[in-house]
């Protein structure tokens, strides 16, 4: 049996402008309802285990399911909320009128997120809790087709690969994080 991580595609959302904590919230959104670019090729590992996977799954995410319809237009997929990615708090500093990229308050955000802070999305237990019953999903999509290919998202999958191996499945440590990355688990009896 094995099962695949795929990474999505770079968004088509790449606003880079300065904005304001309260701003970054509007940015998230965006980000999120936006498709991906499309490149001039693929990885060919990636587009062999997306398109030899008896199962097909993404996550509700525009980024994912425009990902998986692009690597494999023929796919019939199974989208689930399941698999979307770790969300980022928010901080409610409406007076904190500083100026910062996106990517550097996603930096931010995601560090006081491991450090406890959850204020308006889920804890980093309760994504690992989630991550468990993600990944009882997709052995249990294994154990019935043999192949599960996933596109989802970078610390969900990294989530998803941690206990993959904890539960006995061999594969690289860490799940790729470049887009379109794909990294593979596998298990014999």
């Amino acid at each position: 049996m094995e099962i695949s991580l795929i990474r999505h595609g770079q968004s088509q959302f790449n606003d880079k402008k300065r904005v304001t904590c309260a701003e970054f919230e509007s940015w998230v959104d965006n980000y999120n309802a936006s498709g991906v670019q499309r490149e001039a090729n693929y990885p060919p590992e990636t587009l062999l285990k997306i398109t030899s996977a008896n199962v097909l799954i993404t996550s509700d995410l525009k980024r994912s399911i425009d990902s998986a319809a692009i690597l494999h237009p023929e796919g019939i997929t199974i989208t689930h909320s399941l698999f979307r990615e770790t969300e980022l708090p928010t901080l409610h500093a409406k007076h904190l009128s500083i100026r910062l990229k996106p990517s550097t308050w996603a930096v931010l955000l995601r560090l006081l997120w491991f450090a406890g802070y959850s204020n308006a999305c889920e804890s980093v237990s309760e994504a690992k809790r989630r991550a468990e019953k993600a990944t009882e999903q997709l052995i249990t999509y294994a154990k019935e087709s043999q192949s599960v290919a996933i596109v989802g998202h970078g610390f969900f999958n990294r989530f998803i690969s941690k206990e993959l191996q904890r539960q006995g499945w061999k594969g690289k440590k860490k799940a790729g994080t470049k887009h379109w990355s794909c990294t593979t688990y596998m298990w014999s009896d």
